[in-house]
């Protein structure tokens, strides 16, 4: 009886911290509290289904068969979110024609600013060949140890930091123009670089890395959002193909994602393809979305996966991508912000360079 009795508050506590945790990112408050529960919507669903199960093995209760109807609520309301990102949602892939370009392969990669097993990234690079990769929290050593690959990779933009913010590029392809943009705080940097490949097709490529709201972070998610809508609107300046790649410290389904997809005029290719879970790259279950990319609609993505850890916090991302200006098959896919949704970007992005974001010039690891 005892065990009965502990059962059923351990399936009533369970139903009602997972209702907490559905409702908390419903409240549009930029505090890390509200933000937070957003990450995990994956691991949310997947202990709403199993809390259901639990019900059926506690003693019957007035109250069971509200909260077993809660719990299915709860798991719709996520499903047809998580669904979009599956491949079970509907999208049309087009293939290559005759005017498209080479496909193009980069990685993206956080690579922790205090993981020194540079060799294993090197060796992951050589394996892959791409012909462009990014590297975040890249600092002065990652500097050094990347420069093996320069006889490779012979064009470059690096913005070495030591505050968990540095950023390299590196590509085979020539770059025509590249600047680093400081949009909401001066050591927060976006790199914008212009590319034209041997077949003679141009694209931008854009950086990121805005800083997460989290309790040892920065206490609100308003730099990080300013940052993004900065890039968003900076974006839809370009009229070129357009590829947006990062540890945006975000996932696809939060608001300030959507206004960002929305602004930019860009397209999330995780819909109808996969997750692409990157962080924690040492747990599996306890792994988000994190790592993002967008994209312009005459860039086709023919392959966006993760690839083996390499001794960082985060999975690297590997994409082949190619561009075609004659197909429009993914116009339809394109999303507009409407006149309120552009004036709440504007608000995000001024509350976003009045924030005083809480940063060392120089971090060590605790």
């Amino acid at each position: 009886m005892h065990i009965i009795k502990h059962m059923w508050n351990v399936y009533a506590g369970l139903t009602i911290l997972l209702l907490i945790l559905t409702l908390l990112p419903k409240i549009q408050n930029s505090h890390w509290i509200f933000r937070v529960p957003e990450f995990g919507k994956i691991q949310i669903t997947f202990f709403t289904l199993i809390t259901f199960g639990l019900g059926f093995l506690v003693s019957p209760s007035p109250l069971l068969w509200y909260f077993q109807g809660l719990l299915i609520l709860m798991f719709i309301h996520h499903g047809i979110i998580l669904i979009k990102y599956t491949p079970l949602y509907p999208v049309k892939r087009s293939g290559k024609g005759r005017n498209s370009s080479r496909d193009i392969h980069f990685i993206s990669a956080n690579v922790y600013q205090f993981n020194t097993e540079y060799k294993r990234f090197i060796q992951l690079i050589e394996k892959c060949k791409p012909e462009i990769f990014l590297t975040m929290e890249s600092n002065g050593d990652w500097e050094k140890a990347l420069r093996v690959l320069e006889q490779d990779y012979p064009f470059h933009h690096k913005v070495t930091l030591e505050n968990t913010y540095g950023m390299h590029f590196y590509s085979k392809i020539r770059i025509k123009d590249a600047k680093t943009h400081y949009f909401v705080a001066d050591d927060i940097p976006t790199i914008e670089a212009h590319l034209e490949t041997e077949d003679g097709f141009s694209f931008v490529f854009f950086g990121i890395h805005p800083p997460p709201p989290s309790p040892t972070e920065e206490e609100t998610s308003k730099e990080r959002d300013g940052d993004l809508l900065s890039t968003a609107k900076r974006v839809q300046e370009i009229k070129e193909p357009t590829i947006v790649v990062g540890d945006f410290n975000n996932v696809a389904w939060s608001r300030s994602s959507i206004l960002f997809r929305k602004t930019s005029e860009l397209i999330d290719p995780r819909i109808g393809r996969a997750f692409v879970s990157t962080f924690h790259a040492k747990y599996k279950l306890l792994r988000f979305p994190i790592d993002l990319m967008f994209h312009s609609e005459d860039i086709f993505i023919r392959k966006l996966t993760t690839m083996e850890n390499f001794g960082s916090d985060h999975l690297p991302v590997y994409c082949e991508f190619f561009i075609d200006h004659q197909n429009t098959e993914q116009e339809e896919q394109i999303e507009e912000a409407t006149a309120e949704e552009e004036a709440e970007a504007e608000e995000m992005i001024e509350e976003g360079k009045k924030e005083d974001g809480n940063r060392d010039a120089v971090v060590t690891e605790d």
